[in-house]
């Protein structure tokens, strides 16, 4: 089964995976071909996640601003 996209997994899973390439990696037990692709693909999932984290906590600043009268606008994620 081939591996989803980082950018199609919710944030828990993609964490996940790190753990576990990261677990992998460490052991020192895999060829050197091998833990090049599983490094390429912990970035692409540490970035992914960086960038869902970034949305996240920008939703919250925007819930938490303090202006009762400032409009209120859609919250668009493909600008980031």
């Amino acid at each position: 089964m081939a591996a989803k996209k980082p950018e199609n997994m919710a944030f828990e899973a993609a964490l996940d995976e790190l753990d576990s390439i990261v677990h992998e990696l460490e052991s020192g037990d895999i060829p050197l071909e091998e833990a090049l692709k599983k490094f390429e693909r912990g970035i692409a999932l540490a970035r992914n996640s960086q960038l869902k984290l970034t949305q996240a906590e920008q939703r919250v600043e925007i819930l938490l601003q303090a202006d009762d009268h400032a409009p209120l606008t859609e919250f668009d994620s493909s600008n980031e």
